[in-house]
């Protein structure tokens, strides 16, 4: 039955736990892109199993959102009085030899994550709490189609990184500019396309639309702006003819919202 499981889709649930971290490290990957490696005994026991699993990190404003958050026990149901600004981020790596945890922000200016990530500095806390459950697609297909934009380049790239040598990857990532354009890698053969905000000329959906997709058994994976996921969606489907069991489009910001999740 594990063997069966293994090389299907399917999901894991995990024990829900808080962790409180420092910042190890603070490296710029582009002007609008900061890796924080997060670390300490905390992060024993850790585990993320999907490759776009999300962790909430949260955000305190005051004295009275700290306080709540240090006895916050998640999923227990009760009132923990004040609660801090959450938001939901990709595991970019996690090692538990050196108990380190990086995580990839956007550096978009506004919210209280951007805020937090931009004046992030070495011997800082931050709280963590998840995954929750990983949503685990073994590498059981031919190719892959992977689309977002700034947000969802770490699930993409630890996606990537996973697949085998045999495999095909068409990846296309909407950026402000080149200078976002980061370096993906892969044992598999990967076509990469990056679209340009900056340019003008093209957006994502524009650019999904004359695709030629790969051959072979496909998976299909989007994660931008909500609206945009599911016209990017409707497109891989309509228009491409992909296996709707083989689409997942998900939403992981709102156009309005103040910060990117």
């Amino acid at each position: 039955m594990s063997e069966l499981i293994a090389s299907t889709i399917h999901r894991v649930s995990h024990a829900l736990k808080r962790r409180r971290l420092h910042v190890l490290r603070v490296v710029d990957l582009t002007p609008r892109m900061r890796r924080i490696t997060l670390g300490g005994p905390e992060l024993a026991g850790f585990v993320s199993l999907g490759t776009d699993d999300h962790v909430k990190l949260f955000f305190p404003q005051n004295a009275a959102e700290q306080a709540a958050l240090e006895t916050l026990v998640l999923g227990a149901g009760k009132d923990n009085g004040p609660m801090p600004a959450m938001r939901d981020y990709t595991p970019r790596r996690y090692d538990l030899d050196t108990l380190e945890l990086d995580i990839d922000f956007v550096l978009h200016g506004d919210g209280p994550a951007a805020t937090w990530a931009a004046q992030a500095k070495p011997g800082q806390c931050l709280h963590i709490g998840g995954p929750r459950g990983s949503m685990v697609v073994p590498d059981i297909f031919d190719s892959y189609v992977l689309i977002g934009d700034e947000t969802a380049l770490p699930a993409i790239a630890r996606r990537l990184e996973g697949l085998a040598a045999n495999r095909c990857a068409l990846v296309v990532v909407e950026v402000e500019n080149a200078a976002e354009q980061q370096a993906l890698k892969s044992s598999a053969q990967v076509n990469v396309i990056w679209v340009l905000r900056e340019a003008g000329k093209d957006n994502l959906l524009t650019t999904v639309k004359q695709l030629q997709m790969p051959k072979g058994n496909l998976y299909a994976w989007i994660a931008t702006e909500s609206k945009a996921s599911r016209q990017i969606r409707r497109v891989l489907l309509d228009e491409h003819g992909l296996d709707e069991q083989r689409v997942k489009a998900v939403g992981y910001w709102r156009l309005g919202d103040s910060d990117e999740a």
